[in-house]
């Protein structure tokens, strides 16, 4: 609601931007475009940056957790934090934060201090995500209009996960891996240049659920600690043992503020519908098969067939290169047969490509690998549209803003503990190849659950649930 009242307020008091609607959208869609992209842009460097800043497989883990964590764990209060302070100011600092962010990722003169900067960008993405979202609606008033640019919005966020690998390859081999970090300056700055013609944004009273933020930060950062280091050296270690216990206990003091609160950032009310949880479920596990996914066939095909960082990348384009067009192709099916068959038939492509590559051994055509893995893409291009208009018609039009974040974190969290428990999996297997089909292994049980879980769904989903 308080999204809604902002888009109102501002088409009554900002006046028309600038540089025009076009250049509100070119804005938005330059910043979604970074935060996707760095989501998957680094996995293809792992190997490079392993052997030029040292650090095993926990290190590595960390480079690719440490931005997917943040972003997942203080997306939820990003968006009051835009209310409060307006949806340009937000989205500007923010994009002031990830291009430095960005800069000290690339002179990063050690590990450490590269997974310390990967905090702060990921930090920095979760506070542009909502106010980038919130520029669209402020900059098309007209609900057709504004309609026809978040799908370019959303389009634009697409290609970035498509082009992530890719990009991160040849960047990797051609000037080196700290040149995916830096790539990120002039994209940044041609998007503050925008930001420069887009009208100030109202600012709205929102209150912030600061123990809520901290207990979920904790809980989320323990737990992938845990699994990360439990899997290098051993789960029964003392630390190891201390961080799942303090994500337990951190995790259920977050349920009870979010219980007892008064302005709870994440309103429990909507678990209520069965559509609103199966919903997460889905999200969270078709991106922990995606992103696990291609950060395990990034170390095999590097670490294990001695591919360059380019050949690697390109090997992924037959999986990302058709994600646009499957998710048009999901809205369609969705149109026709409603929001449940795509949903549950991306779950099902899935399952199947994960399985399929356990097929996979040390000898196998790399280009049989690439594809592979192109079921694994396209079951998640042909879902996530589909369980995002279910979940969107599953609540009220007021939790409209809420469901979105609570969906983003979950599909964020799901990849975030997909590679650490893959790693860890790789880690602490006899071979790296057994390590490989364990994690496959569990993908396809995720995917196949959650599919179960959707076909239960009624066809059109249920009615919206009151908080």
């Amino acid at each position: 609601m308080r999204s809604l009242q902002a888009s109102s307020i501002a088409s009554r008091t900002a006046g028309p931007a600038r540089g025009g609607a076009p250049v509100v959208l070119g804005a938005a869609l330059l910043g979604f475009f970074l935060i996707s992209l760095d989501a998957l842009i680094v996995t293809v460097a792992l190997p490079d940056i392993g052997r030029s800043l040292g650090g095993g497989m926990s290190g590595l883990q960390w480079v690719v957790d440490g931005y997917t964590l943040v972003f997942a764990a203080l997306m939820l209060s990003a968006g009051a934090v835009s209310d409060r302070i307006g949806a340009r100011r937000a989205y500007g600092g923010g994009l002031v934060l990830f291009a430095l962010a960005s800069a000290a990722c690339g002179l990063a003169p050690g590990l450490g201090a590269l997974v310390a900067a990967r905090l702060v960008q990921g930090g920095a993405a979760a506070l542009m995500m909502p106010a980038s979202l919130a520029l669209v609606r402020q900059g098309f008033p007209d609900q057709a209009k504004r309609a026809r640019a978040i799908a370019v919005w959303t389009v634009g966020g697409a290609v970035a996960v498509a082009a992530g690998p890719v990009l991160g390859g040849a960047l990797t081999a051609s000037v080196g891996w700290r040149w995916i970090f830096f790539v990120n300056l002039p994209a940044g700055l041609l998007a503050l240049a925008l930001l420069t013609r887009v009208p100030a944004s109202p600012r709205l009273p929102a209150r912030l659920d600061a123990a809520g933020q901290i207990t979920a930060v904790a809980a989320m950062g323990a737990l992938t600690y845990g699994v990360i280091e439990g899997g290098e050296k051993g789960v029964g270690r003392p630390l190891v043992v201390a961080s799942l216990l303090v994500a337990v206990v951190a995790a259920g003091l977050f349920l009870a503020t979010q219980a007892r609160g008064a302005h709870p950032m994440l309103p429990l009310p909507l678990f209520r519908s069965r559509v609103v949880a199966v919903s997460l479920v889905v999200g969270f596990m078709l991106n922990a098969a995606y992103y696990g996914g291609v950060f395990v066939f990034s170390l095999y095909l590097q670490q294990q067939r001695g591919q360059s960082a380019l050949h690697a990348g390109m090997l992924f384009i037959p999986m990302t290169a058709l994600v646009a067009v499957v998710n048009l192709a999901s809205a369609k099916l969705a149109a026709r047969f409603g929001p449940r068959v795509p949903m549950v038939a991306g779950q099902l492509v899935g399952a199947a490509g994960s399985l399929a590559l356990l097929t996979v051994g040390p000898h196998t055509h790399v280009g049989t690998v690439a594809a592979l893995m192109v079921p694994v893409g396209l079951g998640g291009a042909l879902a996530v549209p589909a369980l995002t208009a279910l979940l969107l018609d599953a609540v009220p039009a007021d939790r409209a803003g809420t469901a979105s974040a609570v969906l983003n974190t979950a599909r964020q969290v799901g990849g975030a503990i997909a590679v650490a428990v893959f790693g860890a999996l790789l880690a602490g297997a006899d071979t790296f190849l057994s390590g490989m089909r364990w994690s496959m292994l569990l993908a396809v049980a995720g995917l196949l659950l959650t599919a179960g879980a959707a076909a239960t769904l009624p066809r059109a989903g249920l009615r919206p649930t009151e908080p």
